[in-house]
């Protein structure tokens, strides 16, 4: 009896070995986004990674820093190892776009995450945060925190994003109709936590009596937060832009980050992966090429229910 019974084990485990590989047969897709430092792109990875795990795929996940170079030749790569699909949150809107074509070229299809690139019928998919309307959300918050009035700071993203640009709109559009708030210094800070404690430092000392700080990406935001800290500025206002846990954890402990507008990487990132699945099964896009998600404002009133990028529900 307990032979058999031990058969019976090794079969079974045999059997579910076999099923494992099989489900995992589906072929390689390839992860490519910026630098995971970043906790929105490592969101991005990991839901994109989980989600094609689950689909039976198998991964290759990788870094391109913002360096086009290093992108084009991750793009290399996953054509020559003969990858089904290319999950990819891109380098630069213009640069982009002739690697892609190679790409599609080689009959591997990409569907884009975050960032737009400057051409359609390249990509299968882009599906991108309605950048738009989430900084309208962050000024229209931002100008209610400011009572409307002040001088304040603006730190951009990286010039050859089209996201930064989007957002600095959306910012304006809400911001420029207040006459009593008053842009005194608008940098960019690359989307990066250090630049921008760097900036703020510099800006501090000229511009020492604002009252606000807007920023195009939270990793920014938390910068400007430690450098107004480091100032004794504990009363300036900051409001940021992704939805990360850190200045979700900000806005708990009453810190200077009042706000951030949550983009949902992780959703994206994994819409990505089910949308390439199914125009690997079927030979068709599941929607159009352009989609749009919209986002939501985060303040004290739902910041505990944020986690890696998107709210519990």
């Amino acid at each position: 009896m307990k032979l058999t019974l031990v058969k019976t084990s090794l079969v079974a485990a045999l059997l579910a070995s076999s099923a494992n590989l099989y489900a995992a047969d589906n072929g390689l897709i390839a992860i490519i986004t910026p630098s995971h430092d970043n906790p929105f792109f490592k969101a991005e990875a990991d839901g994109a990674m989980a989600k094609a795990k689950e689909l039976g795929y198998t991964t290759l996940v990788a870094s391109h820093d913002d360096d086009v170079n290093k992108q084009n030749q991750l793009i290399e790569t996953a054509i020559a190892r003969k990858a089904k699909a290319i999950i990819l949150d891109n380098a630069g809107a213009d640069a982009t776009v002739g690697p892609l074509e190679k790409a599609k070229a080689a009959g591997v299809p990409t569907f884009l995450i975050d960032r737009e690139i400057n051409k359609t019928g390249v990509a299968v998919a882009q599906i991108v945060s309605n950048n738009y309307q989430g900084a309208q959300l962050g000024a229209e918050k931002f100008a209610k925190l400011l009572n409307g009035k002040g001088k304040y700071v603006e730190l951009l993203g990286r010039q050859s994003d089209t996201n930064a640009h989007v957002r600095s709109q959306g910012y304006h559009d809400i911001l420029d109709d207040y006459p009593d708030m008053k842009m005194v210094a608008q940098q960019t800070a690359n989307w990066s936590q250090t630049e921008a404690f760097t900036r703020m430092e510099s800006i501090l000392q000229t511009q020492p009596d604002i009252v606000g700080v807007i920023s195009g990406n939270d990793t920014m935001a938390l910068g400007a937060e430690a450098a107004l800290k480091a100032a004794g500025k504990t009363n300036v206002i900051v409001v940021g832009f992704d939805g990360s846990d850190y200045v979700r954890d900000s806005i708990i402990a009453k810190s200077n980050i009042k706000a951030t507008v949550l983009q949902p990487g992780w959703e994206q990132a994994q819409m990505a992966v089910v949308q390439a699945d199914f125009f690997l099964k079927n030979g068709k896009p599941q929607l159009q090429e352009k989609q749009l998600m919209d986002c939501v404002l985060i303040d004290d009133s739902n910041a505990n229910q944020l986690k890696t990028f998107k709210l519990a529900k």
